[in-house]
């Protein structure tokens, strides 16, 4: 049951001061920006906006952007990973569903598929929260590769100082 106001302005803001250890809010007015810059390139016709590089607790969300039909890559991950498809659509290899416009998938920890983009999209762009890692993998299950928060934030740094934005042009996103 809600707790009944004590003032008489249910509009009137918190009157303390928060702990001073609390981060910075993050706002993105433009979450999908005009400015190409923005976004990192992270393969051919594939790159991501981040929105939240969280370093403490080993999370990143960012909104992948893919434009051209294809795979894309075959992965697992040892944590939750959520997504929600905001244009295009996706399927996985492994499983006989497609992930449309609009909606929302949930990917279990441990979970190894492959990401394909059909012939019929022009683009996909989805937001990703990834926790932990993802641990690329060939066909048989050997790693080929990983990625992490850290890994992103480096890429981030090295695009944003080669396109002129600076690479503590990051560093809005790091928490």
């Amino acid at each position: 049951m809600p707790v009944e106001a004590q003032d008489d302005n249910p509009r009137m803001p918190y009157q303390h001061d928060n702990p001073s250890e609390v981060l910075a809010d993050i706002v993105i007015p433009d979450g999908i920006p005009d400015d190409e810059r923005v976004w990192v390139p992270q393969a051919e016709n594939v790159d991501f906006r981040p929105l939240i590089l969280n370093r403490s607790q080993g999370y990143w969300m960012n909104l992948l952007r893919v434009r051209k039909s294809g795979v894309l890559s075959r992965h697992r991950h040892p944590q939750a990973v959520h997504g929600w498809v905001l244009k295009g659509h996706w399927h996985y290899l492994e499983h006989d569903w497609v992930a449309r416009e609009g909606g929302f998938v949930f990917e279990p920890p441990g979970e190894t598929h492959t990401l394909v983009v059909p012939d019929s999209v022009d683009e996909m762009i989805t937001l990703f929260q990834v926790q932990g890692v993802m641990y690329y993998v060939d066909p048989w299950g050997k790693g080929i590769g990983f990625e992490d928060v850290f890994t992103k934030i480096e890429l981030c740094r090295k695009h944003y100082e080669s396109v002129g934005l600076g690479a503590d042009f990051v560093e809005q996103f790091i928490r």
